[in-house]
């Protein structure tokens, strides 16, 4: 029923709306949680290290990449270029991390994630596992959203870019 409408609103607009709330709701996501963590890459190494399922390697590299990433994704989210694409790697970001607190619940690791900055060692009890996996399983909605309709309003037209399949 593409010509349905829902409220006198056609309901591909309420889609569209959707959509765009889930756009920049990610960006504005992984922008904050980028910022913060680039502006301190020392508590960032600590708080990837503090997960200790990496090599000293890899959190060196784990911790100097992952704040771009996240500014990547966020600055391409915001201006709609490539929607499905970004979407998806961020998708499958937020699976990592949902795996890395969950794992760290598992070995009773008490930690802060420090996903938008901070993390590493906490006091036994003062962990927020829980709040913190329900958190990114409505981020990975947005972007499952996303990869599923990634047409919304607002985004950047750049020359020769092809409409995005919905």
């Amino acid at each position: 029923m593409a010509g349905a409408k829902l409220g006198g609103v056609g309901t591909e607009r309420v889609r569209d709306v959707i959509g765009t709330a889930a756009r920049l709701g990610l960006a504005a996501v992984f922008l904050v949680s980028g910022v913060l963590k680039a502006v301190d890459p020392d508590a960032t190494y600590v708080a990837v290290r503090a997960y200790d399922v990496l090599p000293r390697a890899g959190v060196a590299l784990v911790a100097g990449v992952l704040p771009w990433l996240e500014l990547a994704l966020g600055l391409l989210l915001l201006a709609g270029v490539a929607t499905r694409a970004v979407a998806a790697v961020g998708a499958a970001l937020l699976l990592v991390f949902i795996a890395g607190v969950t794992q760290a619940w598992a070995r009773g690791l008490s930690i802060d994630c420090g996903c938008f900055g901070g993390g590493g060692a906490v006091e036994p009890g003062q962990t927020t596992y829980g709040s913190e996996l329900l958190r990114d399983a409505g981020f990975l909605l947005l972007a499952g959203w996303l990869v599923v309709r990634p047409r919304t309003l607002g985004v950047l037209n750049l020359p020769g870019r092809q409409k995005e399949r919905v």
